[in-house]
């Protein structure tokens, strides 16, 4: 912990941001010494604000906009993870670590003065979301775990559950390619699209912003974290399951996924769980990119999960 804080201050000496400056609306970066983090805050009400952590890793906030809708009762703040989109692009895999990732959560918080806060989480940012709770940060008002990935293990079988249900040439040229090495092949890519017509966004057609989510991907990044593809991981975070971690979780929880997320719905029942007092909602025509595929609902959902614990903190 003692070197942990070591690193923040560290961090803290080259953000360049006045302490009284206080939460605005307004759009920016970040400075640390290993490059630019960007970030946004959109909205300026009065309620607690929201802090979302994109997936991937290598993605970033781009497919979230949507949930700038929620900034009419509360600030939210977008950011992209070092790596990732609008933030410097790295290719040293000595970056690519939980522990860095979760430092950058911490950064933020501090240089945009989010004293209290709520994290959305989507995908991987459930994990960063869970290990950074394991710092014991103060201020954090209660989670939103949005489609995760907590147990990987079991998140390949859902997905392989979910790849051999599509028609039989898409599995075969799946596991043929994967067998050869050749990922990188027009017949792989387009056998993964009509996975991810299913089971990613089923909105249709994608909007310019998820659209560019993957256009500007990192996949250097998500290719050593993960792997090739969302039911193959070989990356470093192939093995990692931190179920043991839900029940620590102190603070509200909300779960949420899609009827045809590939962080099914079981297993989400599952991990609700392991969580004390937590809620579940599935989102019934939606794959994983819920506030792509139902925005007004998902952000209804969000909406009154936030001011419910707003109110309940305010008694």
């Amino acid at each position: 912990m003692a070197r942990y804080l070591v690193l923040l201050l560290m961090f803290l000496g080259f953000t360049g941001f006045a302490q009284d400056e206080g939460l605005q609306q307004r759009e920016g970066y970040l400075e640390t010494p290993e490059g630019k983090i960007w970030y946004k805050v959109v909205g300026s009400g009065d309620r607690t604000p929201l802090l979302l952590l994109h997936g991937g890793p290598g993605f970033s906030t781009y497919y979230m906009e949507p949930l700038a809708a929620l900034s009419k009762d509360r600030p939210v703040v977008f950011f992209d993870q070092l790596g990732s989109g609008r933030s410097d692009v790295t290719h040293d895999p000595a970056l690519w670590t939980i522990e860095k990732f979760v430092q950058q959560v911490a950064l933020v918080r501090t240089s945009l003065h989010l004293d209290e806060v709520y994290i959305l989480g989507h995908s991987w940012g459930t994990q960063l979301a869970i290990e950074y709770m394991q710092t014991n940060p103060t201020g954090v008002r209660g989670l939103v775990l949005a489609s995760p990935a907590i147990n990987v293990p079991r998140w390949i079988a859902d997905n392989k559950a979910l790849l051999a249900a599509m028609p039989e040439d898409v599995n075969r040229a799946i596991e043929t390619h994967e067998r050869e090495g050749t990922t990188d092949s027009p017949e792989y890519q387009d056998a993964m699209m009509v996975f991810y017509h299913q089971h990613i966004s089923r909105s249709d057609p994608w909007s310019a912003d998820l659209l560019r989510a993957f256009e500007t991907a990192n996949l250097d990044l998500y290719g050593y974290m993960w792997g090739p593809a969302d039911w193959t991981a070989t990356g470093t975070l192939k093995d990692y399951n931190r179920e043991d971690l839900l029940p620590k979780l102190t603070v509200p929880v909300l779960f949420t996924a899609g009827r045809y997320d590939e962080a099914r719905p079981d297993t989400l029942a599952h991990f609700q769980s392991l969580v004390p007092g937590a809620e579940l909602v599935i989102f019934e025509n939606s794959g994983h990119i819920t506030m792509q595929d139902e925005p007004d609902e998902y952000n209804r959902v969000v909406g009154t999960f936030l001011n419910k614990v707003d109110g309940s903190s305010d008694q």
